[in-house]
């Protein structure tokens, strides 16, 4: 096999070894065996290319053609151009595949179901990075700058994983980029002759030289401690990304639950893109609704709800699911003796409000909807089953209005232990003053129902603080600590802090997500914008169940059980809501204007419209959005390599073989010198042009302290130079880019570890670049100091500038 080939295959199996850390992601392992059928495809084009041989530009554009007809043919075969061709038709179902990709990405748990949109871009994006290697490592024959694109397949994986990727991932990836390394360096070897590794050292002369100096040691040393430093940096790219925690993209979203009776859920935690949405101009629409309800400011619309804190986040526990009943079950801890009244609910949700979750009144006790949806009993959420979402659903909702007196919550019976265990628990890492914190707002509290409203009364007015959408949003336990002492954040910063002090005062505690009750319009029905969306705690007390309570100042309404002498809510039992809640949403200006400032301190004219916590359509992350945030990933790995990359890049453009001419052989010879030349100012010796090239390296050989092999090398080469400067007829040399590796070599092997490293990493010959840029720039500016009227321009600019300075 020749050394070309056997990279070919390092770079494959590199790609493939790399692809593996996406295997968790996704559920099975057959896109894997698809996207190894494509490479193997696409790597055995670019061989063929290069055996005919064609250009390197012309290589890697005939790959890229056939990459885009493997995936044409795979995907949208149906929509191709006689089953194969990318026509106008195909491309166009690519890009929709890609965007619905990106909404999966965004919907689904970890592991996430193979959709089409999902195949598509794992596998194409497996793909794509192979053509990279490939183009990198075998068509230039750079190896070391192909571990960019490997790099940024394990990071991107590793982050999305949220810290899943096992360190046999890594491994893994890390193998495959250390062979094709290798093998990059046994076939540049090859390519000098044969490989001196082994032999003994003597004492000088031209064995020594090649053992120690020009043999296969040193490249080795080097291919090792520039993969060693790719590895080190692959370890610490995937702390840099940001963390992308919403469904796939680090949180965990919901699962497709298949089958009559089975399925879990997941469930996503919609809050993580919260905040990016807070002060949006555009209170946008998300859905409309009609109830028979006496009191709308009541109906908050629940999504579901987060009971696990982990001590970094608040997220939804894995669930098992189940058919829709025809007949919800009677909710968790409600007594008989409680006042309970049945309302409808019409709900017609927006086109543009995409969510994988039902939005519901809670508790509801009914629910028509059409569609895939499933249910999921301890939460009492519909969860859209095999990428159903709520895009422009129009369903009925029956819900109980529960209207507990503050007597019957005082009198609330201890809950049963197994709930207590799952819903107190606290992780370790909760700061004390938390619990301390809860302890002295609720002094002197009687029961755990006075302990509740008093954490509410604080939160909400007595203890100082102010709702504030530009503070950090972390959920975690330092966030916590960090709300209650700076005393300044928003919902999720109040909902969560009051859960986690419940908890620590023995109440059952979680956190509910969804929809304050919204804005009534002058049609009558109810508008539900992106600002309505919100976060509240949930309490549990024995005979009554899990009940709400606010303590976000200027959010929602207060509920009625905690507010002393206020009539509680009532619906009408006969009322039905009318035919036309799936009309389109009216424009119709809102009526909270002119609402008594009482009234709606009291919450009875609906939200604030202060720019509240926006809830995302639960796209996800976009897809644009990650790969902007891989582009900036590999921006920041590849600028404090470009020194190293160009240097490596115009080493290889010296040495390689050009053509065959007098003027071809003068070229290389020059090239050659241009090449020890830069290597040594690398080491430090910085080139004196006034010297002539028996004399330059006569200073090269003194102040590199060169070994006999590399001095005769360098002089070899200064020999050459003046054959070509100012002999009649020069004699081409042959042998020049051996002789530059080995004074390269012999530079090296005396130079010390810092000053090898700063010669790889930050040459000093790269300076070359900004001179080369200046130089463009002042040719750029005399070609156009000599068009015609370019002196009137420049004129004006100056006149304009005096002006304007």
């Amino acid at each position: 096999m020749s050394g070309r080939a056997r990279l070919a295959l390092c770079a494959y199996a590199a790609t493939l070894l790399a692809a593996g850390a996406l295997i968790p992601l996704v559920d099975g392992v057959g896109w894997l065996v698809q996207a190894a059928v494509l490479l193997g495809v696409q790597s055995g084009v670019g061989a063929l290319a290069r055996r005919v041989p064609l250009a390197r530009t012309l290589t890697i554009a005939v790959q890229t053609l056939v990459t885009l007809l493997l995936l044409t043919l795979v995907f949208v075969r149906d929509h191709a151009l006689f089953g194969v061709l990318p026509g106008p038709e195909a491309l166009m179902r690519l890009g929709e595949l890609l965007v619905a990709g990106g909404e999966d990405v965004g919907t689904y748990a970890i592991p996430a179901p193979m959709t089409d949109g999902i195949k598509l871009m794992v596998v194409g994006g497996v793909v794509l990075i192979g053509l990279a290697v490939d183009a990198l490592a075998v068509t230039f024959r750079s190896a070391a700058p192909a571990g960019l694109p490997l790099l940024a397949l394990y990071s991107v994986a590793a982050g999305l994983s949220d810290g899943g990727a096992s360190w046999l991932w890594f491994l893994l990836a890390a193998s495959g980029y250390l062979l094709l390394l290798l093998a990059e360096g046994r076939d540049r070897l090859s390519q000098w002759g044969r490989v001196f590794g082994g032999a003994a050292r003597n004492s000088g002369g031209l064995a020594d030289g090649l053992a120690g100096v020009g043999g296969g040691s040193s490249p080795v040393r080097t291919g090792r401690r520039i993969g060693v430093l790719a590895l080190g940096i692959a370890l610490v790219a995937p702390l840099a990304l940001p963390a992308l925690d919403s469904g796939l993209l680090g949180g965990k979203g919901p699962g497709n639950g298949r089958g009559s009776g089975g399925g879990t859920i997941s469930a996503v935690n919609p809050l993580v893109s919260l905040q990016n949405n807070l002060n949006q101009p555009d209170n946008r629409e998300v859905m409309t609704y009609r109830s028979n309800i006496e009191n709308p400011q009541s109906l908050y619309l629940r999504i579901l709800a987060l009971d696990e804190f982990n001590g970094s986040e608040w997220r939804s526990s894995t669930r098992r699911l189940t058919d829709v009943p025809d007949r919800l079950p009677q909710p968790t801890g409600l007594g008989r003796d409680v006042s309970v009244t049945e309302v409808r609910t019409n709900i017609s949700a927006s086109r543009s409000y995409q969510q994988t979750y039902l939005p519901l009144p809670y508790p509801a006790s009914e629910v028509r909807v059409g569609g895939r949806w499933r249910y999921e009993p301890e939460g009492r959420t519909l969860v859209g089953d095999d990428g159903q979402t709520t895009r422009g659903a129009q369903y009925e909702v029956g819900s109980l209005v529960v209207e507990p007196t503050a007597a019957q919550l005082a009198a609330a019976g201890s809950p049963p232990e197994e709930l207590v265990r799952e819903y107190t628990q606290v992780p370790g890492s909760l700061p004390g003053v938390v619990a301390e914190t809860a302890e002295q707002v609720t002094e002197g509290a009687s029961n755990a129902y006075e302990q509740a409203v008093k954490l509410q009364g604080w939160f909400a007015s007595d203890g100082g603080f102010t709702y504030d959408t530009t503070v950090t949003s972390g959920t975690g336990s330092s966030a916590i600590a960090r709300f209650l002492r700076d005393r300044e954040g928003f919902c999720i910063h109040f909902s969560f802090s009051m859960a986690a002090m419940a908890r620590t005062l023995g109440i059952p505690a979680r956190v509910a997500v969804g929809f304050t009750p919204g804005t009534m319009k002058a049609d009558g029905a109810i508008s539900v914008g992106l600002r309505d969306a919100h976060a509240w705690p949930e309490l549990y007390f024995e005979g009554v169940g899990w009940t709400r309570f606010e303590p976000t100042p200027s959010r929602g309404s207060t509920p009625s059980w905690t507010r002393p002498e206020v009539p509680t809510d009532s619906a009408s039992d006969v009322a039905q809501p009318s035919a036309d809640t799936s009309a389109e949403p009216s424009a119709a200006p809102s009526a909270e204007d002119s609402c008594p400032p009482q009234l709606r301190q009291e919450g009875g004219c609906g939200p604030s419209q202060e720019p509240g916590a926006a809830l995302p359509t639960d796209r996800g992350t976009p897809a644009g959005t990650v790969l902007l945030v891989v582009l900036a990933a590999v921006l920041v790995l590849v600028l404090p390599l470009s020194p190293l990359l160009w240097r490596t890049r115009a080493r290889n453009r010296r040495l390689g073989s050009g053509g065959r001419t007098p003027a071809d052989a003068a070229a290389r010879t020059l090239a050659a010198w241009r090449e020890i030349s830069d290597e040594a100012w690398d080491h430090g010796i910085a080139p004196d042009e006034s010297l002539t090239p028996r004399k330059a390296a006569a200073r090269i050989v003194r102040l590199g302290r060169l070994d006999t092999t590399a001095a005769e090398a360098v002089h070899r080469i200064a020999g050459s130079v003046e054959q070509v400067l100012y002999a009649p007829e020069p004699r081409p040399a042959a042998g020049l880019a051996e002789d530059a590796l080995t004074v390269r070599a012999g530079l090296r092997a005396s130079a010390g570890r810092g000053a090898r490293l700063r010669a790889t990493l930050l040459p000093r010959s790269s300076v070359r670049v900004v001179w080369a840029v200046a130089e463009r720039r002042t040719a750029l500016a005399e070609r156009w100091a000599g068009r015609p009227g370019a002196g009137r321009w420049t004129a004006r600019l100056r006149r304009l500038t005096r002006q304007h300075g």
